[in-house]
């Protein structure tokens, strides 16, 4: 089967959606035609000249990083820099590159659950969960066509509640209406008031699919004129967030687990804070820069924090409440691209699929 570029996007979209990215990032699309059958697709973390003329040499033209390579426009493009000889090289082969960066480490079966797995933490949840991405749905509908509009809308991508899917609250109530002389009413006459036992139904939603899921109510509703509001929610969406925090088997010795943390994340070396003389079982991830969520990580009890780009003073802030583990940036999100090629390879049998063997740390220990 011959797939296109904009149906491995569209994937990754579902699984990561852009509405998740933050703010300064550019997850998107940054180079390539959408509309180009896909030769082969070189996961990566990072995109870089050498990753480029490696897809080059290997016939793949997607390359999916986890990094984009432009964060902030470009205003020219003379390879006065690393980032635009990488565009032009990809532009001048017809490789396009797409990016999924901060909405792929804030989903639940993300980057940080990667380092979770990595870790063998069980009972992991969301260190973080990001707030405002929620939408409630009320809306009324007759009770004959009850669940064919809520079947509807739940096709849409509404009424999934962690592992609950299907989920509404439903009320039976009277509608009350009079048709005007130009409706066309489903029940009823012009011009005469009308009585319809009716069901309030109420679901929760992705901000995102707001759109898609307002247009299969409608559509499967049996009403000329449908009667409904959407509400913004301040709920925290439990599946997506930042940082994963979990707990390890059994407890253990801290050298133990630091050494254990250097075997399982293929380290040279681990920077941290001082030794408390306690055992470690609760274990807080962030992939990348990570020090924002500290303070949830002492507040939820974790003996351990895991993450990169540490500054010196910040080292400071950790103050006994838990070991601060600086890995690396590169070394803590490598293994993004084994997570990348597994979600490729699960939906996309048929195609080439290949982990590149650039090393794009721009770090070195000796």
């Amino acid at each position: 089967m011959e797939y296109k570029i904009r149906d491995i996007i569209s994937y990754l979209n579902q699984v990561a959606p852009p509405a998740y990215q933050e703010s300064y990032d550019n997850a998107t699309l940054i180079t390539g035609d959408s509309s180009m059958s896909v030769k082969g697709v070189l996961c990566s973390l990072d995109c870089t000249e050498d990753v480029v003329e490696e897809a080059v040499q290997l016939g793949a033209n997607l390359i999916v990083a986890h990094h984009p390579i432009v964060f902030r426009g470009l205003k020219s493009l003379t390879g006065k820099n690393y980032v635009e000889r990488t565009v032009i090289k990809a532009i001048k082969h017809d490789i396009a590159i797409f990016a999924i960066h901060t909405n792929l480490d804030h989903v639940v079966n993300g980057v940080n659950k990667r380092i979770c797995d990595r870790l063998g933490l069980e009972k992991t949840k969301i260190l973080q969960p990001k707030k405002g991405l929620l939408n409630k749905l009320t809306f009324f509908v007759p009770e004959d066509n009850k669940q064919e509009v809520l079947d509807a809308v739940y096709a849409a991508g509404a009424g999934q509640i962690g592992e609950y899917k299907d989920c509404s609250f439903q009320v039976k109530g009277m509608g009350t209406f009079t048709p005007s002389e130009l409706a066309n009413p489903h029940t009823g006459q012009r011009g005469t008031p009308s009585y319809e036992s009716e069901v309030r139904a109420e679901v929760i939603l992705p901000k995102h699919l707001a759109f898609a899921v307002l247009e299969a109510m409608k559509k499967a509703h049996p009403y000329e004129e449908v009667a409904f509001y959407l509400q913004e929610l301040e709920n925290e969406n439990q599946e997506v967030g930042a940082g994963m925090i979990g707990l390890l088997p059994n407890a253990v010795d801290e050298v133990e687990f630091l050494d254990y943390l250097k075997d399982k994340m293929n380290l040279k070396v681990v920077k941290h804070t001082a030794l408390r003389g306690k055992k470690v079982q609760k274990v807080a991830v962030c992939g990348g820069a990570g020090i924002f969520l500290l303070n949830d990580a002492k507040r939820q009890g974790a003996d351990v924090f895991v993450t990169a780009d540490v500054k010196y003073h910040e080292f400071f802030d950790a103050e006994g409440k838990l070991i601060l583990c600086d890995i690396g940036h590169y070394e803590s999100e490598i293994f993004t691209k084994e997570l990348l090629a597994d979600l490729l390879s699960q939906n996309f049998p048929n195609i080439a699929l290949y982990l590149t063997k650039v090393v794009t740390n721009p770090t070195s220990y000796r």
